[in-house]
């Protein structure tokens, strides 16, 4: 009888070769390899991307596409996701995927 094929660890995915941790996307719900995703904190009342994910703070994860932010906001994700009441500025998201398209 044949062996079922190994299974990743959980919350982990092969990727390259290796191990690698796996996030989901507020706005897709898509889970997918941590490096594919942008790290989004708040700061005050305002979502800021933290590309080098050092910022001391609740992250949250959303896929490099436009498509992807107004899917969280219109299903408001942001403050499920950051656990806050009041609802939150995605601007300076949205100025950062825009200026990722015109590259």
């Amino acid at each position: 009888m044949p062996s079922a094929p190994p299974m990743p660890p959980q919350g982990k995915l092969e990727y390259g070769g290796r191990a690698a941790p796996l996030r989901t996307c507020v706005g897709c719900r898509v889970r997918t390899v941590k490096s594919e995703l942008l790290r989004l904190v708040v700061v005050g009342s305002e979502i800021i991307p933290d590309q080098r994910g050092r910022l001391q703070s609740r992250g949250a994860y959303l896929h490099r596409a436009l498509s992807c932010l107004e899917l969280a906001e219109r299903r408001r994700a942001f403050p499920r996701s950051f656990r806050v009441a009041e609802s939150l500025d995605a601007a300076c998201v949205r100025a950062h995927l825009v200026g990722l398209d015109a590259e």
